[in-house]
C-alpha cells in the first residue's frame, strides 16, 4: 500500500527535511503545505516520534507573536484550564466541529455574496464597462445618423426648399 502522506523529518538541530523534495524547508514552507491542504506528518529523524502537532503549534505561536493575534489571552487561559479537566477529551472534537461549522457558514456567505454581486468585483467592472461602451456607441450612431440627415448646404435631406 502506497503512503500518501508527505514525510518531513525533524533533526536535533531543529532543521526540517522534506523527504518528498529531498531538501530542507522552513516553518513558513510547512505553513504553506497547510494552506495548500497537503497531507503531511513531521517525524523525529532519530526516534520516528510524531512531532506534527508540536510543529503546527510552533507555527501558530510564531504567527500569534506577529501582527494581529487570533487567540486572546482569555481564550488561551480557558483552553489551558481544560487540560486535566474531566471534559478535556470533549474539547478537541468540540472545537473541530465548531470551526468546521464556521468554515461552512463562511463558504456559504461567500457563495451568496458572489451570486449577489454577479461573480466577482472584476466581472462587475467588466460588465459596467461593456454597458458604458454600448451606450457610447449608441450615442455616436445617433449623432452620425443625425449628421447624415443634414445636407452640406445646410438644408435637410428629403426636405423642400423654400420658394419665395
Amino acid at each position: 500500500m502506497a503512503q500518501n502522506k508527505r514525510t518531513i523529518k525533524k533533526y536535533p538541530n531543529r532543521r526540517l527535511y522534506d523527504t518528498e523534495i529531498s531538501s530542507y524547508i522552513t516553518l513558513e514552507e510547512v505553513r504553506q503545505l497547510v494552506l495548500d491542504n497537503e497531507d503531511f506528518e513531521v517525524r523525529d529523524a532519530k526516534t520516528g516520534e510524531d512531532l506534527t502537532r508540536s510543529v503546527l503549534l510552533q507555527i501558530i505561536s510564531e504567527h500569534e507573536e506577529k501582527g494581529q493575534p487570533m487567540l486572546s489571552p482569555q481564550l488561551l487561559s480557558q483552553i489551558i484550564r481544560f487540560y486535566g479537566d474531566s471534559l478535556q477529551g470533549f474539547m478537541g472534537p468540540y472545537l473541530e466541529r465548531s470551526l468546521q461549522v464556521f468554515l461552512d457558514q463562511q463558504q456559504q456567505f461567500r457563495t451568496q455574496l458572489n451570486s449577489l454581486m454577479g461573480q466577482t468585483p472584476w466581472a462587475m467592472v467588466n460588465e459596467l464597462t461593456e454597458r458604458n461602451m454600448d451606450a457610447w456607441k449608441t450615442m455616436q450612431r445617433g449623432l452620425l445618423d443625425a449628421a447624415a440627415q443634414i445636407t452640406p448646404q445646410g438644408g435637410s435631406r428629403g426636405g423642400h426648399k423654400k420658394t419665395g
